[in-house]
């Protein structure tokens, strides 16, 4: 057949071909397609049609009308074997949120595109269309109403399918599990109350333009109603299969085998024969529309679509939905290969371009956590009003940046300006409601039997102070509600297992003798306490002293602290402290679980031991080392793309120790230096706390530092070799754990890496990070990409501060919900309210709900978005060994009732048990899934 593809491909030479000449010559390259897959059986009819066709081209120049006709007229006979196979035209628009431009541009290119869209299904009877994303339709709703109606009228007649699963077209890599759910809930919810449409036909997640897959998206969107899922990049396997989560459940994928923005073209018919024969299947799904800007089809696109059918020799092609293209796909579901694991990766550098962006996204994820939690709590044990509307307006601004070309920061300045001021709204209201919330709790708590000697309370100026203090780091705020020598603190914990750890207190216009400050605890025992920063700070008329105590608080739930001045201690006359002997600089962090020393010269990790076994972390090469690695730009789009590392610059030169504070009696001990670089400067504290395994760097960074086209990218990073064998690297994605061999290129994860031990026993490194979630592990190190100097097509995307924190941990690797339960205690801290003297129905010291039994990770509290008789609380977690568990969780008081729901907070039978016994809810979760439970509770 090489002879008649050789005429073909000479006639095509001609750019002159017109519509006869584009038809005749498509319809013999469809013919020779459809015999290819039919054995050939039709190629004595196909070859001598082209023989006349290129005949006549030969003698005239031209494929005129005549020469078509004749030619159809000669493979008449395959004309019912040609219409066998189908093409379902699925039209959508790929509406892109502020990628390259405002969002008073994202509005118009929705408002226009919708405009467009209804004005040509009033032409065209029979044309359909499908669009994702409900924050296009919350546009819909909020800048054009009178549109709407159009809209909801076209999706009641069939014409217009909703293929919205989630808020935005979102990263599948970054947003942790609670957010994926959300994006399920808000969605549905949404749009089926908007459209009046029923929320289970809300069964695909649309995502062509998604950067990666993190393997737990089918046990996502299974467990939230979602059956089918669409995508383009991410993988170069089948087109269509089973992707299989670790858990079992499945989804049905379709992997675009065109792009996502196409136009209707009729060499798409030459795809045909083979990916239906191929799949078992007599139709295939075409998807074209004009996107990333919008504009979706176009008439030439509806025009093309009703010609092409009446082609004789091609197949029947109609207008369609993806939900008529997948309902083919159910007939051959048990044929379908299986695939499992992540489907990444795809443009690396979205981990940590525009760190701000991922910042805000890792702070929004914890505050909406812990807010929703004891808003939760308050509003049964303080009757303080659960605020369900405002934690869904704060979620949909966390989901709207969660998109694609947002959180992935590969947009532009306009883009990461919206975003930032989406995370400002977003952390007055979680703020605000975690903060309120646990004032409403601690005003229920008990602490009248605490003295409190009204002795200078005429002159207190304590009250006003603080107002605000602490929401620069997005902690609840330290506004003080005690007076005098004698005050109350209650520290809270969001995590469902006891801590005990250093709790910052911060104390406000105290009048005492330091000397004689004196921690104690509900039931008049001794805490200790440690004095930081030599004292009193000033802050807009007031001034405050931060100090740390040994606190020891319940799962999800609080204790009490009373500060005060301790008459009995006599303030010791110190000696003077001028120095009498010189001594070696040493600089040793060390408690009971490890011993690190850093250099004298660079600060770097020299050595780092595992007081229980005594073995050594560093060897070979110091660790702990910050770089200023230059990236090759010749790949372009650097913003997507790490460049290869060129040139690595340890940043060891001209470090200056600022600060130590160690010492066998406090309870942190830390190493304070700087270091500048070209223009830039670092600010680095590490610290060590007592009963901690944790070394931890809080950083502030002064980046002054561009990339320049032709030139490179400069990136900082933090790197940390190890002084064992790896046979792999662990990361925390949403939902779970995965294990990646050494790459040298950057990966995800959600918060931590951990270097896995070739050789078994002994504890392993792992990394945990509050903001950063580009790691790069390989040869026995691990590394952090913690801000990168991306130049398009944001040209400054990091210029200015940066303070960030980390950690290196010494942990043992056995089981996966002590390393997430360790992340998520580093980006929780304890926090702690002021209080006065009162009474009230709580106690001192209280848990609201404690994991007792079960290796599975809390993901959310909060109250049920339907409320009916009682009160209804949703109880989200997920198993992370791989092996059915038996959970069994503690609450405050007995519910009346309990079962599973879906990630719709609605009631299903899952087969598997959930019981009551007194304040206990007993449950089951099988492996590697999500369960979520309701427990109702009497008013």
């Amino acid at each position: 057949m090489e002879q008649y593809l050789k005429k073909l491909r000479e006639m095509r030479k001609n750019k002159d071909l017109g519509y006869w000449g584009s038809r005749i010559l498509s319809q013999l390259e469809y013919g020779l397609k459809l015999s290819e897959v039919k054995d050939h059986q039709f190629d004595g009819t196909f070859s001598k049609a082209i023989d006349f066709v290129y005949g006549e081209f030969s003698k005239e120049g031209v494929i005129t009308r005549s020469t078509c006709q004749k030619a159809e007229e000669m493979m008449a006979e395959l004309s019912q074997e040609a219409k066998r196979f189908k093409i379902i035209c699925a039209a959508h628009a790929h509406i892109d949120m502020n990628w390259m431009w405002r969002w008073d541009e994202t509005v118009m290119v929705t408002l226009d595109t919708f405009r467009t869209v209804l004005n040509l299904m009033k032409e065209y009877p029979d044309f359909t269309f499908s669009q994702s994303q409900a924050s296009v339709y919350k546009i819909l709703e909020d800048y054009a109403p009178e549109m709407l109606g159009e809209v909801k009228s076209r999706v009641k007649e069939g014409r217009w399918e909703v293929t919205a699963s989630t808020w935005v077209e979102a990263d599948k890599n970054m947003p942790n599990g609670e957010s994926m759910a959300r994006h399920i809930l808000y969605t549905k919810r949404y749009l089926s109350r908007l459209l009046d449409i029923d929320p289970e036909i809300l069964n695909l997640d649309f995502e062509p333009d998604t950067f990666g897959h993190s393997q737990n998206v089918p046990e996502i969107l299974r467990s939230g109603g979602v059956k089918y899922y669409y995508h383009c990049r991410g993988y170069e396997g089948p087109y269509l299969y089973k992707w299989v989560a670790p858990s079992g459940k499945y989804i049905i994928a379709y992997r675009e085998p065109f792009w996502y923005n196409a136009e209707i073209r009729p060499d798409m018919a030459l795809y045909v024969p083979k990916f239906c024969t191929q799949h078992n299947l007599d139709t295939m799904l075409k998807v074209y529309g004009v996107g990333d800007h919008g504009g979706g089809p176009t008439r030439r696109d509806l025009e093309r679509i009703i010609d092409m059918n009446t082609w004789p020799v091609f197949p029947q092609i109609r207008f369609g939905t993806f939900a008529d293209f997948y309902r083919l796909v159910e007939s051959i579901a048990d044929e379908l290969p299986e695939v499992k694991g992540e489907r990444n990766f795809i443009f690396t550098g979205c981990y940590t371009s525009q760190s701000r962006i991922k910042m805000a996204n890792r702070i929004s994820e914890a505050a909406l956590n812990e807010a929703e939690m004891f808003n939760a709590f308050s509003s049964f044990c303080a009757g303080y009003r659960y605020d369900g509307g405002a934690f869904e307006s704060a979620w949909r601004n966390v989901l709207f940046n969660q998109f694609h070309d947002i959180i992935p920061g590969s947009g532009t300045i306009d883009t990461r300006e919206y975003a930032m001021g989406l995370f400002q709204n977003t952390m007055a209201i979680a703020n605000s409601r975690r903060s309120l919330s646990l004032q409403a709790i601690a005003a229920q708590i008990d602490t009248s039997k605490f003295i409190v000697s009204e002795e200078d309370d005429k002159d207190s100026v304590s009250e006003g102070a603080g107002a605000g203090f602490g929401a620069a780091q997005f902690k609840v705020t330290q506004s003080e509600r005690g007076r005098g020598k004698t005050r109350i603190f209650h520290v809270f914990n969001p995590a469902p297992v006891e801590r005990d750890e250093a709790a910052e207190i911060v104390v406000w216009d105290w009048l005492g003798d330091v000397d004689r400050m004196v921690f104690r605890d509900a039931q008049g025992n001794k805490v200790e306490h440690q004095v930081l920063d030599k004292g009193f700070n000033s802050y807009w008329g007031h001034h405050y002293m931060s100090v740390l105590i040994k606190a020891r608080v319940p799962a999800c739930g609080y204790n009490t602290y009373i500060l005060t001045e301790d008459d009995e201690v006599e303030a010791a006359l110190p000696f003077p402290r001028d120095p009498r002997v010189e001594g070696i600089d040493q600089f040793v962090l060390e408690n009971d679980h490890i011993r690190a020393v850093f250099s004298s010269r660079d600060a770097s990790i020299v050595s780092l031991i595992d007081k229980a076994t005594g073995e050594e972390f560093i060897k070979g090469s110091p660790a702990g080392i910050f770089r200023l690695i230059e990236e090759d730009h010749s790949k372009g789009g650097t913003a997507w793309v790490v460049g290869r590392h060129m040139n690595v610059i340890d940043l060891t030169r001209d470090v200056k120790i600022k600060k130590v504070t160690y010492g066998a009696g406090n309870i942190r001990q830390s190493i304070a230096y700087e270091c500048s670089f070209r223009d830039s400067s670092l600010k680095v504290t590490v610290s060590l706390d007592y009963n901690s395994p944790v070394l931890r760097y809080d950083v502030q960074c002064d980046w002054h530092e561009v990339g320049k086209p032709g030139i490179s990218v400069p990136q900082l990073s933090f790197y940390m070799p190890l002084g064992y064998e790896c046979s792999c690297y662990k990361y925390d994605i949403p939902f779970g754990t995965i294990e990646r061999e050494g790459m040298d290129r950057d990966v995800p994860a959600n918060s931590w890496a951990l270097g896995v031990r070739k050789q078994p026993g002994g504890k392993s490194v792992m990394l945990v990070t509050d903001s950063k979630y580009g790691f790069r592990c390989v040869n026995n190190s691990m590394s952090i990409t913690l801000i990168r100097s991306s130049y398009d097509p944001d040209p400054y995307p990091e210029f200015g501060i940066h303070k960030f924190s980390f950690a290196v941990c010494l942990v043992d690797n056995d089981s996966n919900r002590e390393l997430i339960q360790r992340a998520y205690n580093f980006n929780h801290p304890l926090s702690v309210i002021s209080s006065c003297v009162h009474k009230g129905s709580l106690p001192a010291s209280g848990s609201f709900m404690r994991l007792e039994k079960g290796d599975v990770v809390l993901s959310a509290v909060k109250m049920a978005e339907e409320q009916g008789k009682a009160k209804r609380v949703v109880v989200r977690v997920y198993e992370t060994e791989g092996k059915a568990a038996k959970v069994v969780l503690r609450l405050w008081k007995q519910p009346v009732q309990t079962y599973y729901v879906d990630l719709n907070e609605c009631r299903i039978d899952n087969g598997l048990s959930v019981s009551i016994d007194g304040a206990c809810v007993s449950f089951e979760v099988q492996p590697y899934s999500v369960a979520s439970i309701c427990v109702e509770f009497e008013e």
